[in-house]
Order: C-alpha cells, then structure tokens, then sequence
C-alpha cells in the first residue's frame, strides 16, 4: 500500500519510536507546552493517533518562565520486560531524567535523574546492562557522544560517562541512538543542525564502549541537497523493526512554504522512510539516501488523515495544548465549547496566558469560532512564540467593541485594523495558504475583512527557535470568554 509523508502533521519533532505487544508507540517534543512529550499509537507505522501525553504533572516538568523553545527536548522512548521509558532533557532546567509507566494508557512515574550532562539522552536495554546516552561532554571533559551504564531501578551511575564518538565532523553533533542488531551495535546521530544542512549519521562497533567505525557512505539519510523540493531538515532518526522483520526510519522534518520560499511555518513534523540492511551490514534509507514524499509499504491499510477538527472531535487531554504552567481554574471545556477567564498575562509574555492551542496541520485552512467576550479582550491568534503571533480579538475600547487584527513580528506589535461592532459576539476567521493569514469578523451575517500577515514571518527562519504555529484560543483581562462552535478545516 502506498503512503504519504509527513505521516504526523505539525509540530511533533524529534519522533522517538518502540515496538510493544504488537503496536508501536512514538513520542515528540514539546518544549514550553503542556502537558509534556506528546504519546502515540499506532498498528502500522503510517496511522497514528495520540493517546495522550506523558508528563501530565507540574511534579513532572518545570517550566515556569521558561523561554520559547527551552523546556522539554528530544525524548526517547524504550519498552523493556514489560515496561516503558521515556527519558528527556529539560534544557533550560539542565537536567536529563526519566519517568517509566507499566501502562501505557495510564500515568507515568515521578523523574528519576541521571548525572549525566548533555542534550538528547536515550536508553540501550542490552541484556542485564542499560546504557545511558546523551550529546555532550564526559566526566574528563571531552565532547561528543557519551555514554555510561546506569541502575535503570534508580538512575544511578554505575560506570563514569565516556565519550565514544565524535561524528563525522558535521557540525551540531546530536540525536543519538543505540542498536544491538546481529554482531553489530548500531549508533544513530544527527548532524548539521536542525535546519536546511540536517542528517541522519551511522557508525558500528562489535563493542558497545567501541571504537566506533563511520559508515563509509554518511549520510545515511539527508535532503539537504534536494532543492527545490518541499520536504528539507530531515533527520534525528530513531529505527524500528516491523512484525515482518522489515526496518523504518522515523525522522523529523519540514515542508517549506514553496518550492522557492525556503520558510517553514509548520514546525518538524514526523516521516517513516524505509530501510534495508546492506551485503556490508550498513543501513540505506529510501531509495537513494533521501526522503520522499510518498513510498510503498507492504500491509493491508489505508492512510487516514484527520481534516476537521472541532470541539465535538477533540479531547483537552489529548490535542489541546497549553502554555508553561497553565493555571487550571481559568479553562473549562464542555462538549460544545470553551469557556476562558483571562488575566493580566498576555500572549506577549515568556509565561502563561489563557491560551488553548492546537497545533497547525497543513498550510491551507480555515478556523472559525463563535466568540462571545464579557469583557476584557478574547479572540483567535496564529501563535509562533511570544515576539511572533498574529492576533484576531474582540475587545472592549474607549468607544464600545471592537474587532482588532493585531500582527507582532520581532516584538514589533502593530495594529493593522480595528472595526467598531455593535457588541463583544461575532465569528471570527482566519483563512490561510501556505504564503498568507487573511483574518475576518462576521457580525449579525456580515463578514467584513481586516487584513492579512505573511506567512514567512511566523516561521522558524524569521523567528528562530524550534516550534511551529499553533492556532489558539485566548482570553485577556479579568472577565470570561466564551468559544463555542469550532471548526478548523484543512483542505490539502
């Protein structure tokens, strides 16, 4: 059967994947949201649905102030005699540690720490041994891969970290992964930086602590010369073997807005490339080192993806995020709407404003939601971070309501246009393409518009960082906001 890629749409990076009881589970990234590591499940590698998230606790994750972009990075996750880890590193917290479940449906341990520095940590099980690894420097300060044995019941060290590979001299050395496959222990890692210059690196040695030898042809994966194609930044690869014995690659990646605009808005979204083992034992990724848009994969399946979302067809735990450590009393979700009570908290602002987020799917769409506002200011925003975001609001000004279009870019806050409106209820709109955000407002069956922001300015290479937008829904002021009769629609 034929497939598509990104098989995850949005901002989902840094997929981590394991194969458990038949099924395969996939966790993302998250950084400044909560709750922490999106959790998926899927039968067949293509289909995938989220189940819910890992860190569901304040106990779990601190991010507090956190920036944009800092918090949670890069998780792994490995299921072992019957139970599942998940370690990660909060990076602005600089700490790497590891919570376990023996239900993957269920909650997950409070962190267990491992001193061991770096980013991008990840488990080997190899028999009775379990090797912690992380992208840094090792107890004799040398920088590169590194790696130590680790009391998997407390965290604790059990051999010093030693670094065992260096790459292959791309810059940005990260990402690794450890395989025990046959004879060969296989290490994974990305180099060049997640951006245009992103691959997917191979080495082996007979010996977990090495020497490690470089595959002779890295990269083993890259679309970093495949201009002008959409598809670029592939890399940060994790392997899995299918019921078959067939092996995949679940790598992040972008799709740029246009074969000649090299911007990305959607954030590092999740591909499966295939892979086979070489006569030499190396790996080869794709059809010729690459990943494609689309590839055949044996199975009997048909490729779902979600087109609407609403609140009827959305759960809070599950597809809505939220930002830093959201204060819980001011959101309650029903089945037909939302109900926010702002604060002084703006979306302006490294904390947490009232802001219920779902991340964006695909470039051409078109949001909708009835807005009912008491007070204060509420509205919609194509939100990238807090210097970036485009905001369409209700509020209340020196002269009645109003709707406004607000559009920050760089911190910049300028009003594109304000319309006066009989009273604080209207539909507001947002239509976009892969180049443009056209924001309208829609009062007693009237739709006026109010302008329109670039796509490119809410993307990764204007704002740096690495996340994706999100569209959300917030409040701001002391008063209460209602949202009822949502629709998001994506069209491609």
């Amino acid at each position: 059967m034929r497939y598509e890629n990104p098989v995850i749409t949005g901002f989902y990076p840094d997929p981590s994947v394991c194969q458990a009881e038949g099924k395969y589970y996939l966790v993302a990234s998250s950084f400044q949201y909560f709750p922490g590591v999106p959790l998926f499940e899927s039968e067949d590698l293509v289909n995938w649905s989220q189940i819910g998230h890992v860190l569901t606790r304040p106990s779990q994750v601190e991010l507090a102030h956190v920036p944009s972009s800092g918090g949670v990075f890069a998780p792994t996750i490995r299921y072992h005699r019957g139970r599942f880890y998940m370690v990660t590193t909060n990076a602005t917290a600089q700490r790497n540690f590891y919570v376990w479940t023996d239900d993957i449906r269920g909650a997950w341990s409070e962190p267990v720490t491992v001193e061991q520095g770096g980013i991008d940590p990840s488990l080997l099980f190899d028999g009775d041994s379990v090797y912690f690894l992380s992208n840094g420097e090792d107890d004799q300060g040398a920088a590169g891969i590194t790696q130590c044995r680790i009391d998997i019941a407390t965290g604790r060290k059990l051999s010093p970290s030693r670094c065992i590979w260096r790459g292959t001299g791309g810059r940005y050395l990260e990402a690794p992964h450890m395989y025990h496959i046959g004879p060969w222990y296989y290490l994974l890692a990305a180099e060049g930086g997640t951006e245009y210059g992103h691959m997917v690196v191979c080495a082996r040695s007979a010996d977990p602590w090495g020497p490690f030898e470089s595959c002779p042809f890295n990269p083993i994966l890259t679309n970093r010369d495949k201009a002008p194609g959409i598809i670029q930044g592939i890399g940060h690869g994790d392997l899995v073997q299918d019921a078959a014995g067939g092996w995949h690659i679940l790598t992040l990646g972008f799709r740029q807005i246009g074969p000649w605009e090299p911007y990305h808005t959607l954030g590092r979204e999740v591909f499966l490339t295939p892979v086979r083992f070489g006569p030499d034992g190396w790996p080869r990724c794709g059809n010729d080192g690459t990943a494609e848009l689309a590839y055949e994969l044996a199975g009997d399946f048909r490729q779902e993806r979600k087109r609407v979302y609403t609140f009827e067809n959305t759960d809070p735990a599950r597809d809505w995020c939220f930002l830093r450590r959201p204060a819980a009393e001011n959101y309650r979700f029903a089945p037909d709407g939302l109900t926010l009570r702002g604060s002084a908290v703006t979306l302006d602002e490294a904390s947490s404003p009232t802001f219920a987020g779902l991340r964006q799917r695909g470039f051409d769409f078109e949001l909708s939601v009835d807005v009912d506002a008491a007070g204060g200011e509420a509205g919609v925003t194509a939100y990238m971070c807090e210097d970036e975001h485009y905001d369409l609001a209700l509020r209340r000004g020196p002269g009645g309501w109003e709707a406004a279009l607000r559009l920050n870019i760089g911190g910049v806050r300028h009003m594109q246009a304000a319309i006066p409106l009989r009273e604080g209820r209207a539909r507001l709109v947002i239509r976009a393409d892969s180049l443009t955000y056209k924001f309208y407002v829609n009062q007693d069956g009237e739709e006026r518009p109010l302008g329109q922001g670039r796509a490119k300015y809410l993307s990764s290479e204007v704002s740096g960082g690495f996340t994706g937008v999100v569209l959300g829904l917030y409040a701001v002021g002391e008063d209460t906001a209602v949202f009822r009769d949502l629709r998001v629609e994506y069209f491609s």
